[in-house]
């Protein structure tokens, strides 16, 4: 049975960790769309966390991953006492997320700019892995004409999910990754836009025409309003999907 999360638990999870107050606002901008992600959404659980099925999940926004692990921990990835020690000399909680020492962290980050072209690696990777890994279930079922049978299920393609600061998007990186995964119709790819009001640069007409004008498909929803960004991650779109989560200014 799936570990649910109570949101109201993930907040006195966040107090617990102290010695990075410049970059709690980066977390707490975070929180709703990530408690969505890990309780509604993605596929993944503690002790399936090397399943090659699993969904994966980058942050890019890793200066801030406060947020990050005391959602991990309201899963189970690991005892939430650990929480307790962020920062520490000893501790696996270090102020940038590290894959080696953080269950169920996918890809160490930090650097902005990277997560999105990783996510877009890694969705490319697993549509090639599926087209090229023997189907079981089609040998397997394989009628005396030698035809498939009609009920056969398609190895399934997991589910990568990035999430990024608006800010981050002023990464030329970024530009090239948003261009790329539209032109492969890389579908099992979403990036979810922490959207503060915080960029240098932004862009004009707003975040999601920059996504749109590339063929991906956007969503505008509140940050906040977990039922939205739920039902926003969660409708089918069929090409690339870009959720633009937006809170209030100043708050990432």
């Amino acid at each position: 049975m799936r570990r649910r999360i109570e949101y109201r638990d993930l907040h006195h999870s966040l107090t617990r960790m102290t010695g990075a107050e410049k970059h709690a606002p980066s977390a707490t901008s975070t929180l709703d769309a990530l408690y969505v992600l890990y309780d509604r959404v993605l596929d993944v659980a503690p002790e399936r966390v090397d399943h090659p099925d699993r969904d994966r999940f980058v942050l890019s926004k890793g200066h801030g991953p406060m947020a990050y692990y005391a959602v991990l921990a309201a899963r189970g990835f690991f005892p939430s006492d650990v929480l307790d020690g962020f920062g520490g000399f000893d501790s696996p909680l270090g102020h940038h997320p590290d894959r080696a020492h953080v269950p169920g962290v996918e890809v160490s980050s930090g650097s902005l700019g990277h997560g999105l072209p990783i996510a877009v690696g890694i969705a490319l990777a697993l549509r090639a892995r599926n087209h090229e890994r023997p189907n079981a279930q089609s040998n397997a079922a394989q009628s005396s004409f030698g035809r498939p049978n009609e009920n056969t299920v398609a190895p399934r393609t997991p589910r990568v999910v990035v999430m990024l600061g608006d800010a981050e998007l002023d990464e030329g990186s970024n530009h090239e990754a948003i261009a790329f995964a539209a032109r492969a119709k890389l579908d099992s790819l979403t990036a979810i836009v922490i959207d503060n009001d915080s960029a240098s640069l932004g862009w004009p007409g707003g975040i999601a025409t920059r996504f749109e004008g590339e063929g991906w498909l956007a969503r505008t929803v509140d940050g906040r309003d977990h039922a939205a960004l739920e039902r926003a991650l969660v409708a089918p779109g069929g090409r690339p999907l870009a959720v633009i989560a937006k809170v209030e200014p100043k708050h990432g």
